[in-house]
């Protein structure tokens, strides 16, 4: 069966009355499977097309150290501290707002900022400012 069969299947399964009804069941699953592997196949195909028209993507550099270590100091953060974070730094969204998306009392999210910022600011703290003057 070409690409799609499952689909076609539930598909006819939240129509079965009907299909029973009318008769052949099959053909019609057939015709829903063909249909839908052709449109999967048109949509590769357009993408793959549109690829091809906008040339070779431009180089990106690598990403820095900074960056590098941000995102493993993020990734060290409980899910809903660095939620918090991220709808407060990066969409900046205010406390009532974030409050709003996330079903958390202001309160909370207040906790989750100031706690997400203290342990960035542990985990990323620069040695070479740690080392203090030097004599």
């Amino acid at each position: 069966m070409p690409a799609g069969g499952q689909e076609a299947f539930v598909k006819g399964w939240s129509r079965r009355r009907q299909l029973d009804r009318d008769g052949q069941p099959e053909a019609w699953i057939r015709t829903v499977a063909w249909r839908l592997a052709v449109s999967r196949w048109r949509g590769r195909r357009r993408a793959a097309d549109a690829w091809r028209r906008s040339g070779v993507p431009p180089h990106a550099e690598a990403p820095g150290t900074e960056s590098v270590a941000l995102v493993e100091a993020l990734r060290g953060l409980p899910p809903k501290q660095r939620r918090t974070l991220a709808l407060h730094y990066v969409c900046d969204l205010t406390v009532e707002q974030i409050a709003a998306e996330t079903g958390l009392s202001a309160s909370t999210v207040k906790t989750h900022l100031a706690r997400g910022r203290a342990t960035l600011s542990h985990r990323l703290q620069d040695p070479r400012t740690e080392e203090g003057p030097r004599a």
